[in-house]
């Protein structure tokens, strides 16, 4: 992996308590995750709601619904972040990158 490695995180906003809104608490997890795993995380709001992507150099390597995510946490019990920062891994496992 590359000592550069970035990752950027999108999220959409999404409903709680009646509010829909961009929020950041359910990729709490995630971005442990991915930091733990080295890689910076950059954090990007987008228009879709309910949606988490991760991109790799402008590469969609992972996707999933904001609400899959756990509430808060390291990210080490939850099995869509263990699944998500995988499939970083995979990008730059392969050979060039």
């Amino acid at each position: 992996m590359s000592t550069n490695a970035r990752v950027t995180l999108c999220y959409g906003p999404y409903e709680s308590n009646g509010v829909v809104q961009h929020r950041t608490f359910r990729l709490q997890g995630l971005r442990a995750a991915l930091r733990a795993r080295g890689y910076q995380v950059i954090l990007e709001e987008i228009r879709e709601w309910n949606m988490v992507e991760l991109v790799v150099n402008g590469q969609l390597v992972f996707r999933c619904h904001i609400k899959q995510l756990e509430f808060g946490g390291d990210g080490k019990l939850d099995p869509v972040c263990k699944e998500a920062a995988t499939a970083v891994d995979n990008v730059f496992l392969q050979p060039g990158i």
